[in-house]
């Protein structure tokens, strides 16, 4: 059974409140960076950069079955953390869902007091970049 984006939103509140540190947060957060449904090189292009990064985030987005599924890397182990959060957030979700989605893990874990500003920006790039593909997709479906 497919889990909603709440369920899996509850599941990481809960993964990150096992970790008593930040240290230990980012570990985890570097560690699901390297699980990331990776992007095809030859998506790895300017159309695909999600602009308002600091570090180079490539996303990619492919409807199937009339579910949006992401593909992205990154060139810096903690951005690619984060992105590998939204999709793991996001991914396999119908556009619907995608664009109507409270992504309240964000506050919940305490991600915004703990990234760095120019962080903290380029996640709410990639939700916002992420949001409106789900937007194009919905529209053209």
């Amino acid at each position: 059974m497919v889990m909603t984006i709440n369920e899996i939103q509850n599941e990481l509140i809960e993964d990150f409140a096992f970790f008593t540190d930040w240290m230990e947060k980012y570990e985890y957060i570097i560690q699901l960076g390297k699980e990331v449904p990776l992007i095809d090189e030859q998506y790895k292009t300017e159309e695909y950069i999600i602009k308002g990064c600091q570090s180079k985030v490539w996303l990619y987005p492919e409807v199937k079955d009339g579910r949006v599924y992401f593909t992205a890397d990154s060139d810096a182990i903690i951005t690619k953390g984060l992105v590998s959060l939204m999709v793991k957030v996001l991914s396999g979700h119908t556009a619907k869902e995608i664009v109507d989605a409270d992504l309240y893990f964000v506050d919940e874990i305490g991600l915004k007091e703990h990234l760095s500003p120019t962080r903290a920006n380029g996640l709410l790039s990639m939700i916002k970049q992420m949001k409106l593909y789900a937007l194009a997709l919905q529209v053209n479906a």
